[in-house]
């Protein structure tokens, strides 16, 4: 069943995507870096740790998604952090591999990973800096 009504919407569509997912990536790097809000599991980052690096990727990289800018090559590092986060943190917990994600707890690492690799290959869309700068 097709939607043709709804394919107009898609480019801006696009450009709300590439904000959530960078909005979403960003509150973890706040919430891992600034301690707010304050939950447990990040209670302990230090800024060099494994943590702590994930975590100003977030924010950095989640910030420029947030505005489109540099759109592609941030979302591909993300989806590569992401890809890291989950076969570190997730899959290789305890002494055995756990390769189910509802297991394992990396359902959102799988999505996040996925999601910024879409965005890497379809860009950050019309409401964006990048669209902004490349109209000049």
């Amino acid at each position: 069943m097709d939607f043709p009504y709804l394919t107009r919407f898609q480019p801006v569509l696009l450009s709300l995507f590439r904000f959530i997912t960078g909005l979403l990536l960003f509150q973890y790097g706040v919430a891992k870096l600034f301690k707010f809000p304050a939950l447990p599991m990040f209670a302990k980052v230090e800024l060099l740790s494994l943590y702590g690096v994930a975590g100003t990727l977030e924010l950095v990289l989640g910030g420029l998604l947030m505005i489109g800018l540099f759109s592609r090559l941030s979302a591909f590092i993300l989806s590569g952090e992401m890809a890291f986060a989950y076969f570190i943190g997730h899959m290789f917990r305890g002494d055995t591999p756990v390769f189910l994600p509802l297991l394992n707890r990396g359902t959102e690492a799988i999505i996040f990973c996925f999601a910024c690799l879409y965005l890497a290959a379809a860009g950050g869309g019309p409401v964006s800096a990048d669209a902004a700068m490349g109209k000049k």
